[in-house]
């Protein structure tokens, strides 16, 4: 469900005409869409306990344990940056951070702590609030010069100081990326919040009562991260502690409503596109980022201008058809549409891509 969400918010008809919940918040606060990467993570998380799990039992040594880790959070991080870079190839000015590259670090630095405190659950929920309280305590109280401390506003904050000092002229925005390096902390945090609920799933308590007790640990956070706002504001961009806790715990909340429909309830049918993408998860997000590059390439041309194939669907077809914002929230639809008639065949063969 993340990667249909993500594949439905990246890529409407028009980035002039998409509907405020399948935006971004503008900087504090938070929208529906803010939500979908903190859930990628969670899910990356609480995959780490079941594959490691597993992995152990089936006799794999830590060290093969952590040879894996590495390995593959090289290749995603290289992905990302392949990503990045294509089809230009312009080395001097290309994005460093980025989605992917922000899924390789805190799946690398999330499985590292996981491993070091598998059995110790408490000192790992311990290491979160460590994290969350650090990270509050560096935007809050240090100075950013020419600022001073605590500024949380797109410019003057600490996290875009520490881009442009460290990787300037490499981000999305001049001086400041979401995806940047302080704001990774709190993130890896939020992947450590799945290894605990993929703890808790794996544990031999009842079905029910594993599904409710991820529901009861979902609402307090949530309610937890909204008290905190006014005082440190809930903020994607920043990846603020209070936006950890927040979507975290909506993370909680969504999973455990699955979790109940599909394993207490026994209602499946509903779930297959998602597995179709879930289970090529960063094959079907890597794919869908190189599709829209390649068709950005081809010109098609339309009364005098040269259009990219997706702005000749859009405004030939579904601008007509269903009105600019409608039109443009077809085509995304649409587009999650193939990439999951693409997964299938996959799917049914148990074609599982894996970095």
């Amino acid at each position: 469900m993340t990667i249909a969400a993500m594949l439905l918010v990246n890529n409407p008809g028009s980035w002039s005409y998409v509907y405020p919940p399948l935006r971004h918040a503008e900087w504090h606060g938070w929208t529906p869409t803010d939500l979908v990467f903190p859930f990628f993570l969670f899910i990356v998380g609480l995959s780490l306990s079941l594959s490691f799990s597993r992995r152990r039992e089936a006799g794999i040594p830590p060290r093969g344990l952590y040879r894996k880790v590495s390995s593959r959070a090289a290749a995603i991080f290289g992905l990302g940056l392949f990503l990045q870079l294509f089809p230009r190839f312009r080395f001097s000015t290309f994005r460093i951070p980025g989605v992917l590259q922000r899924i390789a670090l805190c799946f690398f630095f999330g499985a590292l702590i996981y491993l070091a405190t598998r059995a110790r659950t408490r000192l790992r929920i311990f290491i979160c609030l460590g994290m969350l309280g650090a990270y509050w305590a560096l935007l809050t109280f240090v100075p950013v010069p020419g600022f001073g401390p605590g500024v949380l506003a797109p410019k003057g904050n600490l996290c875009g100081f520490i881009d442009a000092k460290l990787l300037g002229g490499h981000l999305y925005l001049p001086g400041f990326d979401p995806e940047g390096i302080l704001s990774t902390l709190p993130a890896i945090v939020t992947v450590l919040m799945g290894t605990l609920a993929g703890d808790w799933i794996r544990s031999g308590r009842p079905v029910q009562v594993k599904g409710l007790g991820i529901l009861s640990a979902g609402i307090p956070l949530i309610a937890v991260g909204l008290i905190l706002h006014p005082f440190f504001p809930i903020n994607k961009q920043l990846w603020t502690s209070t936006y950890v806790l927040f979507s975290g715990g909506a993370a909680l909340l969504f999973f455990g409503i699955c979790y109940l429909i599909v394993e207490a309830y026994g209602v499946r049918k509903w779930s297959s596109p998602f597995l179709i993408l879930g289970t090529n998860a960063i094959a079907v997000f890597a794919g869908s980022t190189l599709m829209v590059k390649l068709l950005f390439l081809i010109r098609v041309h339309d009364a005098g201008k040269a259009i990219s194939p997706p702005g000749y669907l859009y405004a030939h077809i579904l601008f007509p058809a269903a009105g600019p914002y409608l039109g443009s929230l077809a085509y995304a639809v649409l587009f999650t549409l193939v990439w999951i008639l693409l997964g299938r065949p996959l799917y049914k063969r148990k074609i599982f891509i894996r970095l």
